[in-house]
C-alpha cells in the first residue's frame, strides 16, 4: 500500500523531470561579446546620423530620413529577433534550419518576379511587398550557415564518402552561386563561398576536398571577371589606382582622399567634406571611408580592434561548443561578421578590389542589420549552452 502523499511525491517528481527534459538550464552568455555588439551598433548610429544627414535633407527635406529608417526597418526589428534568437533551442533550431534555407531560396526567386522584385545600379537584388522592402541575400549568410553546419553535423558523423559531402557541397553551393550570379551579387556570393569553405574544412572533411574546392571556386570567380567588363575594369584599378580617376577609379580615389584628410585623430563627426556628395555610396559600402576622415587613425583602430575581438569571442565560443553543430554556427556567424568587415575595410583602402560588401553594424541598410543581430543573437545563445 502507497500514502497519497507518496503517490503525490512521485507525480511532483515526474512533472520535475518533464520540465528539465523540456528546458535546458543555461549559464551565462558572453558578455565581453555582447558589449562589443553594444558599441559597434551604437558607433554604427552615431555615425550614419552624422554621414547621412545632409543626403538626407537633400533627398528628403529632413535631415533624420536614413537614420530613423535604420532605426525603424533594421535596429528594432532587429533586437527583437536577436532576442528570440537568444532564446531558442538551438536543437530546434538545428531541426528547421534546412526549411529556413529553402525559404530563403525561394526568396531569391523572388526577387525576379516583376512588380515585386526590385532593382537599382543594374542589380536586381530586393523584393519590395507593400511598404516593406528588404534584401533576401543579406538573410542567406545567416541561414546557409546554419543549415551546412547542421548539414556538416550530420554528415560527418555517418561514413564519409566522396558523394555524400563533396558532390552534395557543390551542388548545393551551385544552386546558390546561380542565383546570386543572375542577380548579379558577386561580392556576396564569394562571402558566402569563404565561410563555407572554412566550416567544411573545420568538419573533419578530407583536406583536398577543401583544396580542390578552393581551385574551383578561384576558376569559377576567373570566369564570372572575364565576362563582365565592369568587374574587369575595377580589378585593373586594383592593380593600377590611377587608372581613370574620373570614372571607374572615381570611388576608391574619393575613399582614399577621405581617409588620409582624416590623419591621426580625425576631423570630427559632421566635420568629413566627403560626406557632401563627392564619395559615391557614402551612407552604406563607403561609410567606412567617411568614419576614417571623421574619426581618423585612432578611430578605425579601435573599429577594427573591436571587430577582431569578436572574431576572438566567436571562436572562442565555438571551441567551447556543447556539439558540433553548435561549433560550427558559431565558427560561421564570427568568420562571415569578421570577414565581410574586412573586405569592405580593405575594399576602401585600395587592399582589395572594390566589391559592394556593407561594413557590418555600420553601413545604412535594414536587411543587413537585422541579420547581423539575429547571428550575435545565436552566437549569445551558443555561449551560454557551452560546456
Amino acid at each position: 500500500m502507497r500514502s497519497k502523499n507518496e503517490g503525490g511525491d512521485e507525480t511532483i517528481v515526474s512533472s520535475t523531470n518533464t520540465l528539465k527534459s523540456m528546458v535546458k538550464i543555461s549559464g551565462r552568455p558572453d558578455y565581453v561579446l555582447f558589449g562589443v555588439v553594444v558599441i559597434l551598433v551604437v558607433l554604427g548610429i552615431l555615425i550614419l546620423a552624422s554621414v547621412s544627414a545632409s543626403l538626407s535633407q537633400e533627398k528628403f527635406g529632413t535631415t533624420y530620413y536614413f537614420l530613423n529608417h535604420q532605426l525603424l526597418f533594421g535596429l528594432i526589428p532587429g533586437l527583437i529577433l536577436a532576442f528570440l534568437a537568444f532564446r531558442i533551442r538551438l536543437d530546434f533550431l538545428k531541426k528547421w534550419a534546412p526549411i529556413l534555407l529553402l525559404i530563403n531560396l525561394i526568396l531569391l526567386v523572388m526577387v525576379f518576379l516583376p512588380k515585386i522584385g526590385a532593382g537599382a545600379g543594374g542589380a536586381i537584388r530586393w523584393l519590395s511587398i507593400g511598404p516593406i522592402s528588404f534584401q533576401p541575400a543579406e538573410f542567406l549568410k545567416l541561414t546557409f550557415i546554419l543549415y551546412l553546419a547542421a548539414w556538416l553535423t550530420s554528415r560527418t558523423k555517418k561514413e564519409k564518402t566522396f558523394s555524400q559531402t563533396f558532390i552534395a557541397f557543390l551542388i548545393v553551393m551551385g544552386l546558390i552561386s546561380l542565383l546570386l550570379i543572375f542577380q548579379p551579387d558577386i561580392s556576396t556570393l564569394v562571402l558566402i563561398v569563404l565561410v563555407a569553405v572554412l566550416m567544411y574544412f573545420l568538419a573533419a572533411t578530407p583536406l583536398w576536398h577543401s583544396i580542390l574546392i578552393i581551385l574551383i571556386g578561384a576558376g569559377g570567380l576567373f570566369s564570372l571577371i572575364k565576362l563582365a567588363p565592369y568587374r574587369t575594369a575595377r580589378l585593373l584599378v586594383f592593380f593600377q589606382p590611377g587608372t581613370d580617376p574620373m570614372g571607374i577609379g572615381y570611388q576608391i580615389k574619393q575613399a582614399l582622399i577621405a581617409i588620409g584628410s582624416g590623419g591621426i585623430f580625425g576631423l570630427g563627426l559632421g566635420m568629413a567634406g566627403q560626406r557632401l556628395g563627392f564619395l559615391p555610396q557614402s551612407i552604406s559600402d563607403s561609410i567606412f571611408a567617411i568614419m576614417a576622415e571623421e574619426t581618423g587613425f585612432i578611430g578605425s583602430l579601435i573599429l577594427i580592434s573591436l571587430f577582431l575581438i569578436f572574431l576572438w569571442r566567436g571562436f572562442k565560443i565555438g571551441k567551447k561548443g556543447g556539439d558540433k553543430f553548435s561549433q560550427l554556427a558559431a565558427i560561421g556567424i564570427s568568420s562571415w561578421i569578421v570577414i565581410q568587415a574586412f573586405i569592405n575595410v580593405g575594399s576602401m583602402t585600395g587592399l582589395l578590389p572594390l566589391t559592394g560588401i556593407p561594413l557590418p553594424f555600420i553601413s545604412y541598410g535594414g536587411s543587413a542589420l537585422v541579420t547581423e543581430l539575429i547571428g550575435v543573437g545565436i552566437l549569445l545563445n551558443i555561449s551560454k549552452n557551452t560546456t
